[in-house]
């Protein structure tokens, strides 16, 4: 049996959404991040378990573009592709029960005037493959 909290929800988010979309996914900003763009950033912001194998995590993800325009329609990209795409998804080290959104995509200031973030948290449900 698996540890309780053994699925990097994380790691494992990066790997499923950047196979999804063709943008750059990531946990970590990279210093150069305007000249990146556009990124998505996962963070796990919380959660529970029940003690045995699953695991409900809160994700907050933020999306930064160049644009306002840029930003929202890659928020609306990945909102969509998780609560479409992700129940039941398998990855390297999970399984994907259920995703829900917890707060709605919104503008979320930056303190560079020169991009955009948009941000939304869901509840994610997911236990190790095996």
């Amino acid at each position: 049996m698996a540890d309780v909290g053994s699925v990097d929800i994380e790691a494992e988010l990066v790997a499923w959404l950047a196979s999804g979309l063709d943008v750059r996914v990531l946990t970590d900003l990279p210093a150069d991040l305007g000249e990146v763009l556009p990124v998505i950033q996962i963070q796990r912001t919380g959660g529970g378990d029940d003690g045995l194998r699953l695991d409900r995590a809160f994700v907050d993800i933020d999306v930064y573009a160049a644009s306002r325009q840029a930003a929202s329609q890659l928020m609306s990209q990945t909102r969509s592709l998780l609560l479409t795409q992700l129940r039941g998804a398998v990855t390297a080290a999970a399984v994907f029960t259920s995703a829900r959104t917890i707060a709605a995509p919104t503008w979320r200031p930056y303190e560079n005037p020169n991009l955009r973030r948009f941000g939304a948290t869901f509840e994610i449900f997911c236990h190790p493959v095996s």
